[in-house]
């Protein structure tokens, strides 16, 4: 992260707690949320979606969500397609005669037609797209940014409804984290 927080955060021996306004906590919380919040990682387009969904029905049948989970598990986190893009990419691929839906329980189970089945075969011919070359780097690249959101949330919210000695012990945990990560950059 270039440049430095606001306020002294983590600045010294100081850390953000002494002397630090809880209204400069949020603000510094925010500053670091906003430094992760930049997407790290790759993009997929719609045709990888397109070819994901058929690679995996081509396994077994699954509901959107799995499909969605099994992506990213296979793609060790670096690709999560959205909601957005596998519900119509499913609709898209119904319309076309390559899936069929069954309801049950009040969810859609999606399967490959035979029409599908072949679209897959000739897809399958290809590496699938959770496996393009440097997506699973920037999976590690991108676990930093999401452990580091999560950090500024926790600690947003000891400041926010945490006691006095809360927030000290939060500040402590921080300031410790923050030397433990410059001792890994140090390191041979």
């Amino acid at each position: 992260m270039s440049g430095s927080f606001t306020g002294g955060f983590g600045s010294g021996s100081r850390g953000f707690g002494a002397g630090f306004p809880v209204d400069g906590i949020f603000q510094a919380m925010d500053q670091l949320k906003s430094s992760f919040d930049q997407r790290v990682g790759t993009r997929m387009g719609r045709g990888d979606v397109r070819a994901a969904v058929l690679a995996l029905l081509a396994e077994q049948p699954m509901h959107g969500y799995q499909i969605i989970r099994e992506i990213s598990d296979r793609s060790g986190g670096a690709w999560k397609p959205s909601a957005g893009s596998v519900y119509p990419t499913l609709q898209l691929l119904t319309d076309e005669g390559l899936i069929s839906a069954e309801e049950s329980n009040g969810r859609k189970t999606y399967s490959l037609t035979e029409d599908g089945r072949i679209e897959a075969d000739v897809a399958g011919e290809k590496p699938a797209p959770w496996e393009t070359p440097g997506l699973k780097n920037s999976g590690r690249v991108s676990a930093l940014p999401k452990a580091g959101m999560e950090l500024a949330h926790a600690a947003s919210q000891v400041g926010s409804i945490g006691s006095p000695e809360q927030v000290q012990q939060a500040v402590d945990v921080l300031d410790d984290a923050r030397r433990k990560l410059y001792a890994i950059l140090a390191q041979d």
